[in-house]
């Protein structure tokens, strides 16, 4: 049975919601699973965990900078753990550009952090247009235009494979 840490950064929620469903995966695999934001994580001292799994989403093409400053203060720990790390991104939603190895954000994220995780996955996120403040309604589907994504902002458009969520969840469990 393995103590296990799973850390967000989200800025809608849709990263969330995925470490929820690996949660639950790595929870019915027996595993005791603590869930916080990236915010949080500081207070929790990483040393007591086997297992640290790191998620963040993206917002206007970057990873928001607590993420960066975290990991520069945990690297260390980081690399001695079994660990994983997971970017979530609408331009994973294009087949192209969705997995570690093709998705710009990963590769950008790799370059930047000090951190070089084991497991690495990539999923597409949400677009939830009647969520947003307008100046981000405005962006974000100027952004979908450009990319030829769905413009409609009385819509919510999921692109999430869930399935794809189970198996890097279970991928991650059985580590």
């Amino acid at each position: 049975m393995s103590n296990t840490l799973i850390i967000y950064s989200t800025v809608d929620g849709q990263t969330k919601a995925i470490c929820e469903q690996i949660k639950k995966i790595n929870q019915e695999q027996n595993a005791t699973v603590t869930m916080a934001s990236v915010d949080e994580a500081d207070k929790l001292g990483l040393a007591q965990f086997d297992k640290i799994l790191v998620a963040a989403s993206i917002r206007y093409g970057k990873h928001r900078p607590e993420l960066y400053q975290f990991i520069n203060r945990h690297h260390a720990v980081l690399n001695a753990k079994q660990n994983a790390f997971f970017t979530v991104n609408v331009v994973a939603r294009k087949p192209e550009k969705n997995t570690p190895e093709t998705n710009p954000y990963m590769k950008k994220f790799l370059e930047l952090s000090l951190w070089q995780p084991q497991q690495l996955a990539v999923f597409a996120g949400k677009i939830d247009y009647p969520k947003y403040r307008l100046f981000d309604k405005v962006m974000i589907r100027f952004i979908m235009w450009m990319t030829k994504g769905p413009t409609d902002t009385s819509g919510t458009f999921e692109f999430t494979d869930w399935n794809k969520v189970d198996e890097f969840g279970r991928a991650f469990a059985e580590r």
